[in-house]
């Protein structure tokens, strides 16, 4: 149990560690910049499973705020969460618990293709990558109509779903089609390390069979 533990542990700082290796990889997009650690929160999120699905983002969002340069960029500290962006930071911790916690516990038993497992790691992915935005939006409408940013004829509303929805709606889709299949594939493995207490039966220990002899 002990090992376990540490095992646990271990993962979670390193997909602490590969969110921030994620913070260089961005395309400058207006105000809003398409990045690849949503997916990457979302993705360890749904991996884990739970609450320990949200540690990796929270670690990183942690590092991040006391310094390290790991957010988008290889920015940090409290004045990105007050920037135009600092909504989906939190947004990215709510969407990885909520995403680990419609996935679950990951399972050996999941390595097995089924529908119901296919269609919950989906919707996982799915929610949590489109919880992301609901902080976000809020957070950059405010900031705009703060910093008198909002075009002419536009409300801080529509303005917000013009710069951070609608330009990522085809990098969304993308995102969570590359997601799905990792989730698929890494998932029963890490119950094998990880969760399951039980491994497998060995297929060359001999099985208990019994024979009816027929007497006449």
């Amino acid at each position: 149990m002990k090992n376990k533990s540490i095992l646990k542990l271990s993962f979670v700082a390193l997909f602490a560690a590969i969110i921030c290796a994620g913070c260089f990889l961005k395309i400058p997009l207006g105000p809003v910049p398409i990045v690849l650690q949503n997916a990457l929160c979302i993705l360890t999120g749904t991996l884990l499973g739970g609450i320990l699905g949200g540690l990796p983002t929270a670690l990183f969002l942690v590092a991040g705020l006391i310094g390290l340069p790991v957010y988008s960029g290889g920015s940090s500290g409290i004045g990105v969460w007050a920037g135009p962006t600092g909504g989906f930071l939190s947004g990215y911790l709510i969407g990885a618990v909520i995403a680990g916690f419609i996935a679950g516990k990951p399972s050996i038993s999941q390595k097995q293709f089924s529908i119901k497992n296919l269609l919950r790691v989906s919707l996982a992915i799915f929610a949590g990558m489109t919880i992301i935005f609901v902080p976000g939006i809020f957070h950059f409408a405010r900031w705009a109509a703060h910093n008198n940013k909002i075009p002419e004829g536009k409300t801080a509303f529509s303005y917000a779903m013009k710069a951070c929805v609608i330009p990522f709606i085809p990098g969304f889709f993308i995102k969570i089609g590359l997601c799905i299949p990792v989730a698929l594939k890494v998932r029963p493995m890490l119950a094998q390390y990880l969760f399951d207490e039980k491994t497998q039966v060995d297929k060359n220990e001999p099985e208990d069979l019994t024979e009816e002899v027929d007497i006449d």
